[in-house]
Parts: C-alpha cells; sequence; structure tokens
C-alpha cells in the first residue's frame, strides 16, 4: 500500500534530517566550512522537517480518506526533498559545483506539492 511508503519516506526524512541537523549543529563549522555554508546547510535540514512533518500527516488524512492528489503532494515533496535538501548538502558537504540550478527544482517541486495538497481539499473536505 502506498500509503504505507509515505509512512517510511517520512519516517527516513525525520531520521536523516536528525543525523545532519545534529552534523551541522556540532560538526560542521568544525570542519572548516564557512558560516554562509552552514547557514545553507541547516536551511535544507529545516525544509527536510518540514516537509518530513507534512508527509506524516498527508500519510494520516491518507488513511482517513484516500486521494490520488494527496499521493502527488507527497511524491512532490520527496522529490522536493531530494533536490533541494540533496543538493545543498552535496554543495556544501562535497563541495560539488554545477549543480546549483538542482536547488530551485527542488524548491520548485515543493510548490508543486503544496498545490498539489491545496488541490486535494477540493475532494478531501467534501463531505
Amino acid at each position: 500500500m502506498l500509503v504505507n511508503i509515505w509512512f517510511y519516506v517520512a519516517a527516513l526524512l525525520g531520521l536523516t534530517g536528525t543525523g545532519l541537523g545534529a552534523y551541522g549543529a556540532h560538526g560542521l563549522a568544525a570542519s572548516g566550512v564557512s558560516a554562509t555554508q552552514v547557514s545553507a546547510f541547516n536551511t535544507g535540514v529545516q525544509y527536510q522537517f518540514y516537509h518530513a512533518l507534512a508527509l506524516l500527516l498527508m500519510v494520516l488524512a491518507l488513511r482517513v480518506k484516500p486521494v490520488k492528489t494527496l499521493h502527488l503532494a507527497a511524491a512532490f515533496f520527496t522529490l522536493g526533498t531530494l533536490l533541494f535538501s540533496g543538493s545543498i548538502y552535496a554543495l556544501v558537504l562535497l563541495g560539488t559545483k554545477g549543480i546549483g540550478f538542482i536547488t530551485p527544482l527542488g524548491g520548485v517541486c515543493f510548490m508543486a506539492g503544496w498545490l498539489s495538497l491545496l488541490l486535494a481539499g477540493r475532494t478531501w473536505l467534501r463531505s
């Protein structure tokens, strides 16, 4: 069941967000990266957590009333996290150059997820 997959994705994003957040708070600055990079890294962690929590709420909503656009929102949130947060992590941790264009694509996925959630409300909120 797809709802179960979204639950595990949310849990995995929360787990890795916690680990990455701890590293960002305690080890990243010691590794010699700039304050700007630490701030960018923390932004990636923040957005990862926001969307992990949103996924968990969608799992609950899907258990009550399955709506296809909620699944679409979950997919966009997952892809957005991988692209947005993942590209920031790669830029800071690996010094990967030339992938900065991926970050805004992740942001677009986040917005598409929220739009999908808005559209899901038309069906989900009907009695």
